[in-house]
């Protein structure tokens, strides 16, 4: 049966789902399409982007509606106790384990699992989760006996997952089976005037909320809001209108200047600054902080060691002075009758070992040294971090305060795979 623009609205509708975009309405209408079917599901967008809405469309829509739905983030689950969370255990087959559990497979036995994240689920527990899509069949942790069940699984993620098949991070074989059907949820701002309908149901909810007047937007405002990126999606846009409609006391039209101090600032660093690594995405604050330092720091080993050199051989200090001029950017600029005396004005006693200069010890080797100290210290704060959270690399991504690909990069770097 064709699905009509009239379905869609009402199908919208019901599960509080705003806007009228087309990207929107395609993803709709697939997820109704495929809601009768027992055909797994992969659902991808980014984070706040509003994923488990059509989790439970594809639910509420199928035969199984009168069975249990359960929602589970993958990623908010320790690598130790998934597969217990998942497939239940028996009693004593690990520490703490006093007595046996059903697993969410067991539970939700004739009803569907949304698996949020599916990307962080760790590589032994793919292979479980593919056996129970290809036969229904699973073992709890401690057991060798082999439990049958028909939960339909809908997965989700906000990332490449064909990336991370080909980084091997994730079976290339529960990817196909797992996407069988995919829909893509688009992101707010692919969304256009969508963003605008949004904002006033926001408008209206939390001022219904807090006992105030909605708060609206001058033509002005609304001309920035829509141009705005939300990297945040959905969620974002809806903390900043509970933001604003609390924080605005009488006046409730927000002009563009008021607007623009509650949005956040956007990244204004080089879109086209792209990471070492290759892989293509821009490198955060952070990342461009530790080069700028790793690269002072190289220019003040040169530094030491052009100081060296000139010490031993004053004959050629101009000339060092000259091929290193990169080092004085931001000196002012002086002519070489000038330079020398900077270089060669030695007091009697530094005259005195100059004569003897081979008496003079090299420190050079100080200088690679001191260029490795703030890289060991990095891979020593990696280190910690990965035993602190049992090489769990998104929580110790969180721990370090950087991104889990440029932790990625960094194990890689520092040849910490093991």
């Amino acid at each position: 049966m064709a699905i009509t623009d009239s379905d869609i609205q009402t199908v919208k509708q019901r599960f509080g789902i705003i806007g009228n975009s087309t990207l929107l309405n395609n993803a709709v209408s697939v997820a109704m399409q495929v809601a009768p079917t027992d055909m797994s599901v992969l659902i991808t967008g980014e984070s706040g982007s509003g994923k488990e809405s059509f989790s439970k469309i594809i639910h509420h829509l199928s035969s199984r509606k009168h069975g249990q739905f359960i929602a589970i983030n993958c990623g908010s689950i320790p690598e130790g106790t998934i597969d217990s969370e998942l497939f239940g255990h028996e009693k004593g087959s690990f520490t703490g384990a006093h007595e046996a559990r059903k697993g969410y497979f067991e539970v939700t036995n004739g009803g569907t699992i949304f698996l949020d994240e599916i990307g962080e689920m760790p590589l032994g527990t793919q292979a479980r989760l593919l056996r129970v899509l290809e036969n229904g069949e699973f073992i709890k942790v401690g057991s060798s006996k082999v439990q049958k069940t028909d939960v339909r699984v809908v997965a989700a993620t906000n990332v490449n997952l064909m990336r991370n098949v080909e980084e091997g991070k994730f079976r290339e074989d529960l990817y196909y089976r797992l996407s069988t059907v995919p829909i893509y949820v688009p992101p707010l701002r692919e969304r256009g005037k969508d963003i605008e309908l949004l904002f006033r149901k926001f408008a209206s909810d939390f001022a219904e909320k807090y006992k105030v007047k909605p708060i609206g937007l001058t033509d002005d405002a609304k001309e920035v809001l829509l141009q705005y990126r939300f990297p945040g999606n959905i969620r974002q846009l809806k903390n900043l209108v509970e933001q604003i409609s609390v924080l605005s006391n009488d006046n409730k039209e927000i002009s563009v200047e008021r607007l623009r101090q509650y949005l956040p600032k956007e990244n204004t660093l080089p879109a086209l600054y792209k990471s070492a690594a290759g892989d293509g995405d821009g490198l955060s604050e952070r990342d461009i902080l530790y080069k700028v330092l790793f690269d002072m720091k190289k220019d003040f080993n040169e530094l030491k060691k052009l100081v060296l050199d000139s010490y031993g051989n004053p004959g050629k200090a101009s000339q060092l002075v000259k091929d290193h001029a990169s080092l004085f950017e931001g000196v002012d600029d002086v002519n070489e009758e000038e330079q020398s005396p900077v270089v060669l004005n030695l007091s009697p006693n530094d005259a005195r070992h100059h004569e003897h200069a081979e008496e003079v010890h090299d420190i050079s080797h100080e200088a690679e040294d001191d260029s490795l100290s703030i890289e060991k210290k990095e891979k020593e704060l990696i280190i910690r971090a990965l035993r602190k959270n049992s090489n769990k690399r998104k929580y110790a991504a969180r721990d370090l305060g950087i991104s889990e690909r440029t932790l990625y990069r960094k194990i890689k770097q520092y040849d910490l795979e093991d």
